[in-house]
């Protein structure tokens, strides 16, 4: 598939859910390169951010705002058996991307994007939420946490692993999400993970954003999983 938004940094992505006052300038310090999913444009218009693409099912986003952007940059995807995060993230290539308003307001869209992390797992992506930042595990990974800070690890698909730093670690374990979940653990200092394939989300504080983006644009952090055969 030939992406809609190509890029070697990192790319925002701006959904219509809850957008926080610092959260944009949060994102956009670190991927200045801004798309938004369908009625994340108006998000970004109101804001005055220069829009490198819009792209959806444009049923979330007024005729007025989309006039806005210029033609070439509205990349309309009718189909309906997708959600418009799933549309962008399978267009984008980029490093990492990083997804501010997909939390918020309505629970079914908070699901369907985590739902969207793991289906996704080749286009690595950190969702910024009011207090935490969600993302999917790669295959190995290291986190610069501080004692006390809480690690949650929620798995949507049968996953084992290996940890160092977590007061609860995850060896031996199967986790599962009608089995045994790893939320609320907590971090002695610097954690390190280990996953023995994909489906765990990892949960971790907002500061943390700049660092687990970083980890992820790395080409040398082993940071995806292949796509999915669907």
């Amino acid at each position: 598939m030939i992406p809609i938004v190509h890029s070697l940094n990192p790319i925002t992505l701006i959904g219509g859910g809850e957008v926080g006052p610092a959260d944009l300038n949060f994102a956009l310090g670190l991927a200045p390169v801004c798309v938004a999913a369908d009625g994340g444009a108006s998000v970004a218009v109101a804001a005055g951010i220069n829009l490198h693409a819009v792209i959806g099912d444009f049923d979330s986003v007024d005729d007025a705002v989309l006039k806005q952007i210029p033609i070439e940059r509205r990349h309309h995807i009718p189909e309906q058996n997708s959600t418009d995060f799933d549309k962008c993230l399978r267009h984008i290539s980029a490093p990492v991307v990083i997804a501010v308003g997909f939390t918020g307001r309505r629970l079914d869209h908070q699901l369907a994007a985590m739902h969207t992390l793991v289906v996704r797992v080749d286009r690595p992506c950190v969702i910024l939420g009011e207090t935490e930042v969600v993302f999917h595990c790669p295959p190995q990974l290291s986190l610069p946490t501080q004692a006390g800070d809480v690690v949650s690890l929620f798995p949507l698909a049968e996953v084992t692993g290996t940890s160092t730093g977590l007061e609860w670690p995850i060896d031996g374990l199967k986790l599962a999400p009608n089995y045994k979940v790893g939320t609320s653990n907590n971090a002695l200092g610097p954690v390190q993970l280990t996953m023995s394939g994909p489906g765990m989300l990892c949960i971790v504080p907002r500061r943390l954003l700049g660092e687990v983006t970083q980890a992820f644009a790395l080409p040398e952090a082993h940071a995806t999983w292949p796509a999915l055969v669907r």
